[in-house]
């Protein structure tokens, strides 16, 4: 008795083999993509985080507004940012005119990154900034 020839055949056939690479390359051309994907959304992040750290700095810099208001645009860190306030009237300080008015505060921080052009905007109350009081009974 002879075995069949089914049990003497070892390995795999090339059309096998081909299947399987071509599986392999499909399954890494994914993973690729999606390392890829990740890293650049790490560096958006990161890039994001800088605008934020800047415009907190800038915010950090005036606890107050002046009342004529905050109007200003530079650049900082390779990141350009604008300022503008208004005012904020409130109706607590519409029924009592001693109360500090308040301001409300537009910031934007954009930059460029990969050709596109991102920006941060951000807004928040700031109170207008009181003028100091004289000494009492006048300038001496």
């Amino acid at each position: 008795m002879r075995p069949s020839r089914r049990r003497l055949q070892r390995g795999l056939s090339l059309l096998e083999v081909l299947v399987a690479f071509a599986i392999m390359a499909i399954a890494l051309g994914m993973l690729y993509k999606t390392m890829g994907s990740s890293a650049r959304s790490i560096g958006d992040a990161g890039q994001y985080q800088r605008a934020v750290l800047v415009a907190e700095s800038l915010l950090a810099a005036r606890d107050a507004v002046a009342p004529e208001g905050w109007n200003e645009s530079g650049e900082s860190a390779g990141m350009g940012w604008q300022v503008r306030t208004e005012p904020y009237p409130t109706a607590a300080s519409r029924a009592n005119p001693d109360m500090v008015p308040l301001h409300a505060l537009y910031m934007t921080v954009q930059w460029t990154e990969r050709g596109l052009q991102r920006q941060v905007q951000l807004q928040t109350l700031r109170p207008q900034r009181t003028r100091p009081a004289g000494p009492p009974g006048g300038a001496r």
